[in-house]
């Protein structure tokens, strides 16, 4: 557990006008994502604040909001700390992941050119050495599938499912390889013939896969 100062650098000055909540309540979520801001770390209000620009309120309404979502601790007496995962969240992550995916896999039969694109991005990205391109390349694969799936609740679950996941990652782990656009491609193969129980199974192996690789 860390209580020193944040990484110089690390949370940037927030730019106006909009609802300061928000953007300080996005500003972390990403940085806890990211793991910038990594598992254990305490979370002081006033440190957060002069970094972030702003004054105390909004960052404990932001504080507050994460704790609601999982992302946050809060413990009394003691204050705000990034939470870590344990190992029966990550089963669980894993097993609610697959299930998102199959379904999304399943009733995903439109907007096959978009993720044609994005594999031939993310192929070049991965061949560059690219991963500011093929990291979110990858995501917007994934997000395209959901979107595809016609179903706003079920995107917006995988969306917040995502966001854990990637922050279980080593940064060294997160650029996709070849072989994952080459999964990225019979997926999407999957998909434009329409054969719904292949890119189920497709989703569902890869999802396990993935899982694998985040935990090792």
């Amino acid at each position: 557990m860390s209580s020193a100062g944040l990484p110089q650098g690390t949370v940037p000055k927030l730019e106006r006008p909009g609802p300061l909540r928000e953007q300080v309540y996005g500003t972390l979520l990403e940085l806890i994502t990211t793991r910038a801001l990594r598992p254990g770390r305490h979370l002081v209000e006033s440190e957060l604040a002069g970094r972030l620009g702003v004054s105390r309120q909004p960052v404990r309404e932001a504080l507050q909001r994460l704790s609601t979502e999982g992302w946050v601790d809060l413990r009394p007496a003691q204050g705000a700390f990034v939470h870590e995962p344990t190992e029966e969240e990550a089963d669980q992550l894993l097993a609610v992941r697959t299930l998102l995916a199959a379904e999304a896999a399943h009733s995903a039969a439109e907007g096959v050119a978009a993720l044609e694109e994005l594999c031939a991005t993310g192929e070049r990205a991965a061949a560059d050495g690219d991963a500011d391109l093929a990291v979110p390349a990858d995501a917007a694969f994934h997000a395209k599938v959901m979107e595809l799936a016609g179903n706003a609740v079920l995107a917006g679950l995988a969306g917040q499912l995502d966001r854990r996941a990637r922050r279980r990652r080593a940064p060294v782990a997160r650029q996709p390889g070849a072989t994952s656009w080459a999964g990225h491609r019979s997926l999407t193969a999957a998909v434009t013939s329409r054969d719904e129980l292949r890119a189920a199974a497709i989703m569902r192996s890869r999802t396990e896969r993935r899982h694998q690789r985040e935990e090792g």
